[in-house]
């Protein structure tokens, strides 16, 4: 069966490649921020809204390609009680940074997988981070050099980069802070059948 990962990002279809798994990419587009707001308006909880956009960007790639396994993820970002997206331009970048210094936030990523147009299994796994103190001065350095590369990633950091420098401690798995629960789905994919193993 054909494999789509319904995603723009470079370091979900990397993880497909480095554990050898073909997988095509499409991107899935669909207005995140308006979900996002409609389900905070009904007092969704974080895990629910990370699933919602990984079961909505599977789905409206699998409604196109019904005999395709297709996959769908997101992550959010929460830190006490407010959730933080991808920054807008440099400045929100380091406002984000500023209100997540010397706290621990949660990276929460959800994967859903559709088969013949049906969800088929998800899951919803999540890491803690704790970021420490640094100057202001470092962290407007950190934010021009590596604004091309954050500028894509929840909270405006990458932890495989040198945002690893932001962080005092990290409870959870690397595949979890990269976006996608990689390990379960992995492993699921093992007993279908779909991946040998």
């Amino acid at each position: 069966m054909r494999l789509i990962l319904a995603t723009i990002s470079d370091s979900r279809r990397a993880m497909f490649s480095a554990a050898a798994i073909p997988a095509e990419a499409i991107p899935a587009r669909i207005d995140e921020a308006a979900v996002k707001a409609s389900l905070l308006a009904e007092s969704a909880r974080p895990r629910d809204i990370a699933d919602a956009l990984a079961e909505m960007k599977a789905r409206k790639i699998a409604e196109k390609n019904p005999d395709s396994l297709v996959i769908g993820s997101d992550q959010v970002l929460e830190c006490e009680g407010t959730l933080l997206s991808k920054p807008e331009s440099p400045e929100d970048a380091v406002a984000q940074l500023s209100i997540l210094r010397g706290k621990t936030h949660k990276l929460i990523s959800a994967v859903v997988v559709y088969e013949y147009a049906q969800p088929v299994w998800r899951h919803i796994s999540e890491a803690r981070l704790t970021m420490g103190s640094f100057s202001d001065s470092w962290l407007r350095g950190y934010v021009d050099r590596n604004w091309n590369s954050i500028r894509h990633s929840v909270g405006g950091y990458k932890v495989e980069e040198e945002g690893v420098r932001l962080f005092i401690d990290i409870r959870g798995d690397h595949f979890t802070i990269m976006g996608m629960p990689m390990l379960p789905l992995l492993a699921w994919m093992g007993q279908r059948g779909i991946i040998e193993t």
